[in-house]
């Protein structure tokens, strides 16, 4: 009656995600919520895929988005962790330091007071 089973838990292999830390999501949001403030973003989305974690931003819920964080570690020793790429599909910065890749878009929010 004193059996031994085993319980088979999936291995984290199976599991691995690329996902952002608490650190960067905190860098991410800072960002954001400047830019709901002045009225620039609404909404957001976040992707957590096998090869890269995404953050999206959109201007409105129902378009396509205007500008897409990616992390992708795999690319850390080659072309850099962390990229900001526009509507257009173009990288409009990419660096290994989050916090220099997202002052590409801290520009977005400087403009000229009346």
């Amino acid at each position: 009656m004193n059996q031994n089973i085993t319980i088979p838990f999936p291995s984290p292999a199976a599991n691995d995600k690329v996902a952002f830390q608490r650190r960067e999501l905190g860098d991410i949001l800072t960002l954001y919520g400047r830019m709901v403030a002045a009225g620039e973003w609404r909404d957001y989305g976040i992707s957590m895929l096998k090869d890269v974690a995404v953050f999206s931003i959109f201007r409105r819920a129902a378009e396509h988005p205007i500008y897409r964080i990616e992390k992708r570690p795999k690319l850390a020793a080659k072309q850099q962790t962390y990229a900001v790429i526009g509507m257009d599909g173009r990288i409009l910065k990419r660096g290994a330091d989050l916090k220099q890749v997202l002052r590409v878009l801290e520009k977005k929010l400087i403009r000229a007071v009346d």
